[in-house]
């Protein structure tokens, strides 16, 4: 996946096509997990979907819930999604953070071998 570090350094394009790519699967990974939460708030709480976009939104974000929760369905969902929120948010940052540390660390071993 990544070049092993006795391997040269990507070229600056290749880098950059590397991070692009690694923020639309972040993207992707955000996206879809919101879609969940709107799906669920929707359908098992019974909110308008802005409503069940703006709860799913700020779960995600790590703010917590707007509305407040009538049925047991949907208090059951959303204190699953906020866990999977947690999650996915750790998740989604590491996949984006994940080319540029790698190359820091690429860089730093090469400077190590030129010792």
């Amino acid at each position: 996946m990544f070049e092993h570090r006795k391997e040269e350094l990507l070229p600056q394009r290749q880098f950059i096509r590397r991070v692009v790519n690694y923020s639309l699967l972040s993207i992707g990974t955000i996206t879809i997990s919101l879609l969940i939460g709107i799906l669920g708030y929707h359908f098992l709480e019974g909110l308008s979907w802005i409503d069940s976009l703006v709860n799913a939104s700020m779960l995600l974000g790590g703010m917590g819930p707007v509305n407040q929760l009538h049925t047991t369905a949907g208090k059951i969902f959303a204190s699953f999604y906020a866990l999977f929120s947690g999650m996915v948010l750790l998740v989604a940052v590491s996949i984006l953070i994940a080319p540029i540390f790698h190359r820091f660390l690429h860089h730093f071993h090469l400077e190590i071998g030129d010792d």
